[in-house]
This record gives C-alpha cells, sequence and structure tokens, in this order.
C-alpha cells in the first residue's frame, strides 16, 4: 500500500471569479484548534451522559413501571364485557390495577400491593397544590375572571403572608392547571437493606422522600440540542420529606387550604420549590389573556390530626366503630372504576378520543370482570384475601353472590382486614366533572370529551341528574387493610343510591 503523505493547501485561481481559496489565508495547521474544539463533544458524546435522576439514600422507590403497567392491555376485547365465574365458583370480578396518587391531580403511582389507610390508599393525595386568593370586600366580576385566567406566579408564598386571603386547593379542574398532570411523584421508602441506609438520614426520619420530577421548560435552541444530544436532562426534580419530624414540622406553617367547604389546617411546603417548578407551571399559561398578572401556588402536605370527617352517604360511627375521614381527597376513601364501564364509554367518544384510557379518571381501584355499569347498584362488597374459601358460587339479581351474602351473614367469613378479606361500602357513584378531558400524558384538554358523551346518557343519578356517573365511591369496613391485584371480589348487597351533593343549590364555592 504506497504511503499517503499529505500536501498543504495550494493558492490555486478561480477561472470564474479570480479568488484565491480561503487556505491561501488560513493554513491548516492554524485551523487544527479550532477542527479540535468543534470534534472534541462529539468524539465525548458516549461518556457525556445527562446525570440520572435523584434517588434518595437509605430508600428504595415503591411502585411498578409504566412498562410493566398492568393496564397495558386495557384495550384488549375481553374487557369491554362481563366475564363468568371460574369453574371453582371463584368470582370473575378482580382487581385489575392499583394507584395512589401522592399530590392530588398530579400522576399516580401504580402497585401490586397497596396498603389501606384510615384516609384511603396509603399516600394517596397526602399533597396538593393551593393557591392565594387575596380577600376582597366586594370582588367584581372582572376581577374575578382575572384570578381564574392569570398565570401563577414565580414568586415564592412567604412572600404573600402578611395579605389577607385564603388557601385554595387547585386541581386539573382548573383550566389553567393543566401541567399538573405532568408532574411525576416517586414514593421512595427507607430501606434497610440499602447500601447507604443509616437511621439518622433524614430521609428515614422522615419516613421516607417524595421526589417530584417534571419537563424542563425549554426556551431556547441550544437547550433542545443538548436535551436531543442526551447531555442534560429532560426533566428536572427536588425532594420533600413524606412525614416531617416533630422537630422538622416547626419550620412549616400550618395552614388552612380550603378544599369544597372544609378547610383543614395543612403543613406549607412552599420552601421546597425550586424556581425551575414555578416557570413550568407558569408556561402552562402563555396562552391566556391576561399573562402578567401575577398568581401565589404552594405545595401542602396534609396533616394527621386534621383529616376532613365524612358524613354524607356513609356509615356512621355507630356502624363501624369510627367515622370514616379523609385527606385531600375530594369526598371519599377510594374510588373503583369497572374497566368495562369506560371501554363503553371509549366506544361512544371515539371519533374525538381514539383510546380513552381508564387513567384519565384517576381512580384507586380498577376491577374486570362485572359488566359496564353493574356496579351502579353496588351497596356492599368482599374483597377476598388470602385464599377464597367457596367451592361455588349463586348469582342472584345484578351479579350478588347469594352463597357468600348468606356465609358472611352468619359469621363464616370474616372481617379483620387481615383474615381471609374485608367488606367495604360503596356509598355512592361518583359524579363526574370535567378533569377526565385532560390527557393524562400530554396534560392537554379536550374541549368537550369525554364530558359531553357522558352526559348525553349518564346522568342516571336522582340525587343529581345534571352530571353524569362513572365509577363508584367507597368506605372500608375496617381502617387498614391490604389490597392486592387479582384479589377477587364479590357483592354482598345491591340497591339504589341517590347521591347527596357537597352545595346546597345555588351555593358557590371556590376553586370548585
Amino acid at each position: 500500500m504506497p504511503n499517503l503523505t499529505l500536501l498543504p493547501l495550494l493558492t490555486l485561481p478561480n477561472p470564474n471569479h479570480d479568488l484565491t481559496f480561503l487556505s491561501s489565508t488560513f493554513p491548516l495547521q492554524s485551523l487544527w484548534p479550532y477542527l479540535f474544539s468543534l470534534l472534541l463533544p462529539i468524539l465525548l458524546l458516549p461518556l457525556l451522559k445527562a446525570p440520572p435522576s435523584y434517588a434518595p439514600p437509605g430508600c428504595r422507590k415503591l411502585g411498578i413501571p409504566r412498562s410493566k403497567s398492568n393496564l397495558n392491555d386495557e384495550f384488549a376485547p375481553e374487557y369491554a364485557h362481563a366475564s363468568p365465574a371460574d369453574k371453582d365458583g371463584r368470582p370473575s370480578c378482580r382487581i385489575k390495577a392499583l394507584f395512589t396518587y401522592p399530590i392530588k391531580s398530579c400522576a399516580g403511582v401504580e402497585l401490586d400491593t397497596a396498603e389501606v389507610v384510615e384516609t384511603g390508599l396509603k399516600y394517596d393525595r397526602m399533597f396538593c397544590f393551593a393557591e392565594f386568593v387575596e380577600r376582597s370586600p366586594q370582588p367584581s366580576r372582572a376581577t374575578a375572571a382575572a384570578t381564574e385566567t392569570a398565570p401563577p406566579t414565580t414568586t415564592k408564598p412567604k412572600q404573600e403572608k402578611e395579605k389577607e386571603g385564603d388557601w385554595i386547593a387547585r386541581t386539573l379542574r382548573n383550566r389553567t392547571f393543566n401541567t399538573l398532570a405532568l408532574l411525576q411523584p416517586e414514593i421512595w421508602i427507607p430501606d434497610s437493606s440499602s447500601p447507604t441506609y443509616s437511621p439518622s438520614l433524614p430521609e428515614v426520619k422522615s419516613q421516607g422522600a417524595l421526589v417530584i420530577t417534571y419537563p424542563r421548560v425549554q426556551p431556547s435552541l441550544l437547550t433542545k440540542l443538548l436535551i436531543a444530544l442526551h447531555l442534560l436532562p429532560s426533566r428536572l426534580s427536588f425532594s420533600i420529606p413524606l412525614s416531617p419530624t416533630a422537630q422538622k414540622s416547626q419550620s412549616y406553617p400550618l395552614t388552612p387550604v380550603q378544599i369544597w367547604k372544609d378547610s383543614p389546617l395543612a403543613y406549607n411546603y412552599g420552601t421546597h420549590i425550586p424556581s425551575s417548578l414555578w416557570t413550568f407551571l407558569s408556561s402552562g399559561s402563555e396562552k391566556l389573556t391576561d399573562p402578567h398578572k401575577k398568581r401565589t401556588i404552594s405545595l401542602f402536605r396534609s396533616h394527621p390530626t386534621h383529616n376532613r370527617e365524612i358524613f354524607r352517604s356513609a356509615p356512621r360511627k355507630a356502624e363501624l366503630g369510627f367515622q370514616p375521614v379523609t385527606g385531600f381527597a375530594d369526598a371519599y376513601p377510594l374510588h373503583l372504576l369497572n374497566l368495562a364501564s369506560v371501554r363503553d364509554v371509549g366506544e361512544r367518544c371515539k371519533r374525538d378520543i381514539d383510546r380513552l384510557s381508564v387513567r384519565r379518571f384517576r381512580a384507586n381501584v380498577v376491577v374486570t370482570g362485572p359488566g359496564r355499569f353493574e356496579e351502579d347498584a353496588w351497596k356492599r362488597i368482599f374483597v377476598h384475601q388470602d385464599r377464597w374459601r367457596g367451592s361455588g358460587s349463586s348469582s342472584g339479581v345484578g351479579g350478588e353472590d347469594l352463597s357468600l351474602k348468606n356465609r358472611y351473614e352468619n359469621g363464616d367469613e370474616e372481617d379483620n382486614g387481615e383474615g381471609n378479606g374485608v367488606e367495604i361500602h360503596t356509598v355512592c357513584r361518583t359524579i363526574r366533572c370535567r378533569l377526565p378531558n385532560v390527557d393524562p400524558d400530554t396534560g392537554d384538554r379536550h374541549r368537550s370529551e369525554p364530558d359531553r358523551t357522558l352526559k348525553s346518557y349518564r346522568r342516571i343519578d336522582p340525587g343529581d341528574l345534571t352530571n353524569a356517573c362513572l365509577g363508584m365511591q367507597l368506605v372500608p369496613g375496617v381502617r387498614e387493610f391490604t389490597l392486592r391485584v387479582n384479589d377477587p371480589i364479590s357483592v354482598l348487597e345491591t340497591g339504589e343510591h341517590c347521591y347527596i351533593k357537597m352545595l346546597a343549590p345555588g351555593e358557590k364555592v371556590e376553586g370548585v
């Protein structure tokens, strides 16, 4: 093979323009530093990667990844209709998926096994965002409209301490908060087997941490390029304590947060929120009519001794031995959805939404097996745990398992949350708002669906014929127990429901 010799560039005349080559002015030797500076980042790309997301020391992450979700097959044909009981008499109704939502209106965490506490699934609606709304003696309609349409401010909440006003919980119902759907909380709990574990760690003392990730705002081409080259993470994150210690809790102002008609005290976690999150939350308001009107929001953690007692349609303390309570959930501890019912709604609005996911409706418990809308008449259900004790079943009207009902009322079935199962009261239907119009994957709000379709045929509850129903609200018969995916469910009692409205006719509540 002949030896190749690098020859210096020559200056040759251009027959057309009588110009010399650029190399006559800039010799090859002088260009090497510039070429090297351009080529070096490309050569180092395999080594330069965006740093991994934050992992609290001494902890492990709860939940299953989206790639292994139990809802990955939610559009399979078999889930669109009822399923029969198996050959051994086990009920067809089973838990398909479990979700807890640590921050109200933000992404959920899917679980295979979920602890249930008195407020619902553990960690569910433990946190919420709220907006500071100044009090006005006689607010005009124009002022109220400006408050509703203005974007969140980048000013930290501590600057609003001396102003008179109220903290109002904000959710995806509020049309300027669509970006909440893109916040992804991660639950990290202490793990003594972790190599970084130590009882003295702040994350261990606070019973774990909540890591909140959110998209990085990309205002420039350079930022987009660095993200595309994986030199900059596309998402940012920060960490907050799950349960502050007694000493640490003193640094969080105990503040009333209005949610519907209640104003429970909660810890103000505003000092933890980085400026980049304010920027992201504000980015969803660019198309508003008054983008310069400032608003103040903060993050709150529910206080364990200031839960909200539930009385509407719920069993009383005399029956349960305790009065049901909830934290930042709208009304009840648990929310159940039947996948077949959601599939029916999806089929009716598929021209606008091709694949209507059950995830839009933010239920804690998703079940399969019953026919569409069979759950409308459920009054009491029984979740079997550990093993199935029956050898067969006979079903009554509406799928009611009469054999189980007789065994349960005769004392043959235990209800202690730890043995064979637990009784759960299905206290009322879920009255739907427009929140499911927001796509949980993109944060985009559809102008009308699925709300329009639901209202076209699901205004079925005599207690509220204005709004549609989908799903059931639950109150467990015991305070603590465990739910698992594939747990069988039997219906103990069916009957009529009549929704009791939270607000009186004509009554208006800020944030609702």
